[in-house]
């Protein structure tokens, strides 16, 4: 379970949306038996008409999501302020006062500054809370989070001031903090796993992805990184043509990647160069169901070429093409053009029923009920949708998202239902928020290198305590003494890994949590046969 952090100024869910380049002309035809015209003085009817008072905008923008329900699960429609925050995410920038942080007791919790941001620079620190936005409390009041991100937020250049309370300081501290751009970082961890071997996670595919990629490359191949182990797994996807990208360092030359094609949109081919990094070595790319989009252009492309091994599981299995159709408001309509296809001519697209979203958002809840996530033999593929690889001809399959060559079982020895409970209220979230918060200090002190860290740090038994006796306050309680005993040291790693988050960053949380991921461990294994 990764945890969330939340960077000022907002915190978005990953997207779902591959956009292709708009080159396309189209002609809108307004003649008198036109549908469009008949939408239109349905429009102006209903505003100049109707018995009550009409909000002309919101009319017009249910309209254009009512058309788009009846058609596929991605075409949808975003305002202004939620295109504006989807554009920040891809877009690999937003403009802010550069801090990760989380809610703890109705109070905005500094974890870390971003380095070289404007918050490091004026001298807020890590474990600071934000009390109050210039001279408005924001702390205690029970403010909405979307309120406070919106009073933090603001054009670069722009200055903001903040009442800071700090630890160990009796009076409230003031910095005045000038909003600058704030890289978002598309790479969640990298490190060397293993001699020899690196491991690289990316999160989504953004506008800076593949220069991101290619930094963590340069890295690790200067630590000695000959084989790659590739991240993947909970990828939502993003732009297409960072997944082209990435997919050109480890393919040869004129290798094919990925084609498009639609009803309107000619098939176009993206192929490799030949000028990649990883041309040579061992590639293990790691999926699970959460894995989407651009994650599975990838993976693809890597499969079908033999150029690697996948492990893991059924990917997500979304092979549609969005294009962004701006409107002069600064809203915007994703609307569905054309299919992506791997190598081998699979479109991986899982079914749908136009206009039932629902079923479809439930297709993974299925999964999990048909004992998918749990063992392989429980997946059925249809002979017609069968393929092969472009070199060894090996079988692969279509019809709803990528196979890996290595099936790996969701473990519930880890995953127990009591971990879930807790890790749903948050409760282990807290509980280390508040254990960092207080020894901050003599942590860093005591553990100066990671190193030293990871090899001798262990988790107090008094948290753990205290979040099984707050689990108890809000009656969750384990079933008997096993499943406690089952629950215990998957929550005492993933707590550890959370102090490094905080005291370092995400690469040193994936280096202690890999070495409880089955997929992850499984990876090393494929890669040392």
């Amino acid at each position: 379970m990764t945890p969330k952090l939340h960077k000022v100024i907002c915190f978005l869910p990953l997207c779902l949306f591959t956009f292709l380049p708009s080159h396309a002309q189209f002609r809108l035809n307004f003649g008198s038996d036109s549908p469009l015209r008949k939408l239109q003085i349905a429009e102006m009817a209903i505003t100049n008409l109707y018995v009550d008072s009409v909000d002309e905008q919101k009319l017009v923008e249910d309209g254009i999501r009512g058309m788009l329900e009846k058609m596929d699960p991605h075409s949808s429609y975003t305002t202004v302020k939620e295109t504006k925050a989807m554009s920040e995410s891809l877009n690999g920038s937003f403009e802010g006062i550069g801090v990760q942080f989380n809610m703890q007791a109705d109070t905005l919790l500094v974890i870390q500054t971003i380095v070289n941001g404007p918050s490091e620079k004026v001298g807020i620190l890590a474990g600071d809370r934000i009390v109050t936005v210039n001279d408005s409390a924001i702390a205690g009041v029970k403010m909405p989070r979307e309120e406070i991100l919106k009073r933090l937020r603001g054009k670069k250049g722009t200055k903001v001031k903040l009442g800071i309370v700090r630890r160990g300081i009796k009076d409230d501290l003031i910095f005045t903090v000038t909003r600058d751009k704030i890289p978002v970082k598309t790479i969640d961890g990298y490190y060397m796993i293993r001699p020899g071997i690196g491991y690289i996670r990316i999160g989504s595919f953004g506008a800076t992805t593949y220069k991101e990629f290619m930094t963590c490359v340069k890295e690790l191949q200067s630590k000695g990184m000959t084989d790659l182990i590739l991240d993947l797994q909970e990828n939502g996807g993003g732009y297409l043509q960072a997944a082209v990208d990435i997919a050109n360092e480890f393919l040869q030359k004129k290798d094919l990647i990925v084609y498009t094609e639609g009803r309107k949109v000619r098939r176009h081919e993206y192929h490799a160069k030949g000028n990649g990094s990883l041309l040579t070595g061992k590639v293990v790319v790691l999926i699970n169901e959460f894995s989407a989009s651009a994650a599975e252009i990838v993976t693809g492309a890597i499969q079908d070429q033999d150029r690697g091994t996948v492990v893991g599981r059924r990917s997500f299995g979304k092979g549609l093409v969005q294009r962004p159709v701006e409107f002069p408001d600064g809203s915007m309509m994703r609307l569905t053009v054309a299919h992506y296809f791997t190598p081998s001519g699979r479109c991986i697209q899982k079914p749908y029923k136009k206009g039932d979203k629902r079923e479809y958002e439930m297709e993974l809840d299925d999964r999990y009920k048909h004992g998918e996530l749990y063992s392989a033999d429980s997946i059925h593929f249809d002979d017609s949708t069968r393929y092969a690889t472009l070199r060894r001809h090996r079988t692969v399959y279509g019809g709803g998202g990528i196979m890996p060559d290595v099936f790996v079982p969701l473990d519930t020895t880890q995953f127990t239902k009591l971990h879930r409970q807790l890790a749903a209220k948050s409760i282990i979230m807290n509980s280390n928020l508040k254990y960092v918060d207080v020894h901050r200090k003599q942590l860093k002190k005591q553990y100066p290198t990671f190193d030293k860290f990871l090899s001798t740090f262990e988790i107090p038994q008094t948290v753990v305590n205290e979040i099984i006796a707050e689990g108890k306050k809000q009656k969750i309680k384990p079933q008997d003494e096993t499943e406690l005993k089952k629950t215990l040291p998957y929550l005492k790693t993933q707590l550890k890994a959370l102090v490094a988050r905080d005291l370092w960053d995400m690469s040193e949380y994936f280096q202690i949590m890999n070495e409880q991921n089955h997929i992850v461990m499984r990876a090393l294994q494929e890669i040392n046969k």
